[in-house]
């Protein structure tokens, strides 16, 4: 039962990552059409900060994701590889989420764009398999880290 568990944490990190990734796709997209002061919204200079600290998010989500596939895989520290995967992939899908629901407007809200939607996924996933926090937890034991 553990090892399925262990499996499925590290297979949702996937998931979580596909979120992420989503999100930031399409919002770089709808920035891009949408206009304000007839400039594109994607080229303001804060706009442009707030999705590349996103972008860095989400590329260093994939290299957990892809290591807790690759462990789960091969069989080899499935343990650290899981849980690093899972401390750091539910904070990051959420606020990619949030971010592109912020991003989007008031479109994002309504029953025509798919954006809030994969924000209740991304907050549903994040407690799937124990919440970051205990993952956290479980990661500081497993690197024989004590608490101050």
């Amino acid at each position: 039962m553990r090892r399925a568990l262990r499996a499925g944490a590290g297979l949702l990190a996937s998931e979580q990552l596909g979120l992420a990734e989503w999100s930031l796709t399409q919002t770089v997209a709808h920035l891009k059409d949408r206009k304000q002061f007839n400039r594109p919204v994607g080229g303001f200079q804060a706009v442009k900060h707030r999705l590349a600290q996103l972008w860095l998010e989400v590329v260093s989500l994939r290299a957990a994701a892809r290591n807790a596939a690759d462990a789960l895989a091969t069989g080899e520290d499935t343990d650290m590889a899981v849980t690093v995967a899972q401390a750091y992939a539910a904070p990051v899908a959420v606020r990619a989420a949030e971010e592109a629901l912020q991003l989007h407007g008031g479109i994002g809200m309504t029953w025509e764009h798919p954006v809030h939607l994969h924000l209740k996924r991304a907050k549903a996933d994040s407690i799937a398999y124990g919440t970051a926090g205990a993952h956290r937890e479980v990661l500081a034991g497993l690197a024989d880290l004590r608490a101050p």
